[in-house]
């Protein structure tokens, strides 16, 4: 097992025996604690065996959510809105609702957050101490 794997498992280990994959668990935990290049991993551990089957783009979307909040943290406004858009169109090819996430909540998400960036014509960084972005996922 690489490094890699190790510090993937050690990240999303209190999340086994859930009903859900831990490592897409483990994407939203860090996700909401603006642990985004670390949501990006977990995430990333889970698409590449499969990056074909049926959640390929889902994944890759939120994979690139994640990529687009590090740009903001590292103040690389452009590619942040460039993963944002591809975030939006792979999120297309998916019902309002996928794998417990309200894909219709995300996408405005996506949306604001393109806004601000565009209102502020990719100089001033949105993201904030008080503007900080948080995904839920739904019960079933």
């Amino acid at each position: 097992m690489s490094s890699k794997s190790h510090r993937i498992a050690a990240m999303v280990g209190t999340f086994q025996d859930q009903t859900l994959d831990a490592r897409y668990l483990g994407y939203f935990n860090c996700f909401n604690r603006q642990l985004f290049y670390e949501a990006h991993e977990i995430l990333e551990d889970l698409w590449l065996p499969d990056r074909g089957g049926p959640n390929g783009d889902f994944y890759k979307a939120l994979i690139q959510l994640a990529g687009a909040f590090v740009h903001l943290q590292k103040n690389r406004l452009r590619p942040s809105a460039a993963l944002f858009k591809l975030a939006q169109a792979n999120l297309e090819k998916y019902p309002s609702r996928h794998e417990r996430l309200n894909l219709e909540a995300v996408q405005m998400l996506i949306g604001g957050w393109l806004v601000q960036l565009e209102k502020g014509g990719f100089c001033v960084n949105p993201l904030t101490s008080y503007n900080i972005p948080q995904l839920a996922l739904q019960r079933t």
